[in-house]
């Protein structure tokens, strides 16, 4: 039985070395696209519910700090990150590591707290009003830090040239 799909193979697309090859511009696409649909949301769901009462306007800042931690995480190389002819700036790799680490926390909070608001001022109150605002946040912190993620890890840095 062995061998028996030795003469198999996946065809040869073109289409790959076409993705390779645009690997940094459909990443920046999606990671911008996912960015502006998640402040699309929230601006969606402020205009639905424009008074404090129904949609509390403190919820915006998880969107900022989130925001503030995209462009944490991007504004620091791989090659600072791994020390790869790093040597300047004020703190060199180690002060790329801690930005880094900062920008992610700063992400991970802000996903974390727009979690907090669905479920602590939506959903376990049980009252008439609705969910969309927190649903709302939470997409947008959502869409956000994986927007970021995705400009962070999906972009190599050997095709900058």
């Amino acid at each position: 039985m062995s061998g028996c799909l030795d003469k198999c193979s996946c065809p040869d697309w073109d289409i790959w070395n076409t993705v390779r090859e645009k690997r940094n511009l459909i990443s920046s696409i999606v990671a911008g696209a996912m960015f502006s649909i998640g402040w699309w949301i929230i601006i969606d769901a402020a205009v639905m519910y424009p008074s404090g009462s129904e949609m509390h306007h403190a919820v915006h800042v998880c969107g900022v700090i989130g925001t503030v931690a995209l462009f944490m995480i991007n504004s620091v190389s791989n090659g600072a990150v791994r020390g790869d002819n790093y040597s300047e700036g004020c703190f060199g790799q180690t002060g790329a590591r801690i930005w880094l680490f900062v920008g992610f926390l700063l992400g991970f909070s802000s996903l974390i707290a727009a979690m907090w608001i669905l479920f602590g001022l939506y959903v376990v109150p049980g009252d008439k009003r609705s969910n969309w605002p927190g649903v709302a946040v939470l997409l947008q912190n959502a869409l956000i830090f994986f927007g970021g993620l995705v400009f962070k890890f999906g972009r190599t840095e050997e095709l900058w040239g």
